[in-house]
């Protein structure tokens, strides 16, 4: 798809980042004017004030705060450049994700075709392409992605990718085998570790490798959360070989059955992201000093939604598992000791 670009002055630039934010939204809307969605307007960089990129960061920081609590709570542990850089990172990502998201009902109501979002999704894909050519497209967003590479080496690759896993969502709902999950779990999460990495910067390759797992494990761990409300979408993300290991169904899933072999399951599960967990954590020693807390607030807090998992006893049906501020709060000393002996 070819994006279509204009020129304009700075002047204009205040109107449209809160004009040019709302394609996710606007799949809400019956009446979404979806050739206006289309339309990329491309800045002259030289006229972009201080406050208008300050505007465009504080876009993506509100992004990060609304869909994430556990991650935006962990980037206050961060130096603001790079609190700002990852909080880019966050809203690029959560963009696309959005596009899907808002787009289901639509398409199981026929209301929308599922070549249109994936049109929508490729003008975002073309627009970061053009922002990795040095291009400023008028997107909050967008902006504050292009000061970011100025800043960091993110290769172009990851958020492609990243674009790739969300879009597997379109096209399927089940996984046979846990190979074919770590696929999705890497493309969807793994790649934003690996883009927070040349953020939080990092003294040995290796660490990459970690980053990669910490990844996997947080999302297996939104798998195991929201296994109750993907299946009110009919969706299942647990891979069906160990369902069938554990003598249980789709339909079994898809109706929220509580029983002893779902229970295994989810222990079993469970031990599998713990792993991953714990191989992860020997790549926060290997980050700069200034970010190594930042990672393992987010790496232990997400990690602790396991332990809530346990103590609603499995019923992920009923209730999301969650982990408070109030506890967060309370374990910052013990891992901020612990970041201190690395």
């Amino acid at each position: 798809m070819h994006a279509q670009h204009n020129a304009v002055s700075s002047n204009a630039v205040q109107l449209k980042v809160t004009s040019a934010q709302q394609a996710p939204t606007l799949l809400h809307n019956q009446q979404a004017d979806f050739a206006a969605l289309f339309k990329t307007t491309v800045l002259e960089e030289s006229a972009l004030t201080a406050s208008q990129l300050e505007s465009a960061f504080e876009y993506c920081r509100e992004v990060s705060w609304k869909h994430a609590k556990t991650f935006y709570f962990a980037t206050h542990f961060l130096p603001a450049p790079k609190r700002r850089a990852v909080h880019a990172v966050y809203a690029l990502c959560r963009y696309v994700d959005d596009i899907v998201d808002h787009s289901e009902d639509k398409l199981s109501r026929k209301s929308l075709t599922k070549e249109k979002i994936i049109l929508l999704i490729n003008k975002w894909r073309s627009d970061i392409e053009s922002c990795y050519k040095g291009i400023l497209i008028d997107h909050p967003i967008m902006i504050a992605w292009h000061d970011t590479l100025k800043k960091y080496h993110i290769p172009k690759n990851l958020p492609l990718e990243l674009i790739d896993g969300v879009c597997m969502d379109l096209k399927q709902n089940r996984y046979e085998t846990f190979d074919e999950l770590y696929i999705y779990c890497y493309k969807v999460a793994s790649v934003v570790g690996l883009m927070t990495s040349e953020i939080f910067g990092y003294t040995s390759e290796e660490s990459l490798k970690h980053a990669i797992e910490l990844g996997i494990a947080m999302q297996l761990t939104n798998i195991l959360r929201d296994v109750g409300e993907d299946a009110q979408k009919g969706r299942i993300y647990l891979p069906l070989e160990d369902l069938k290991k554990f003598n249980l169904t789709e339909e079994d899933i898809l109706k929220g059955v509580m029983s002893e072999n779902f229970i295994n399951l989810m222990k079993f599960e469970i031990e599998r992201a713990r792993h991953y967990y714990k191989e992860s954590e020997k790549g926060i020693a290997m980050l700069s000093q200034d970010s190594r807390l930042a990672v393992k607030v987010s790496h232990d807090n997400y990690s602790r939604i396991l332990q809530r998992i346990e103590e609603i006893n499995y019923n992920v049906f009923k209730q999301r598992a969650f982990v408070s501020n109030t506890k967060k709060l309370a374990l910052l000393p013990y891992m901020w000791l612990k970041v201190r002996m690395m």
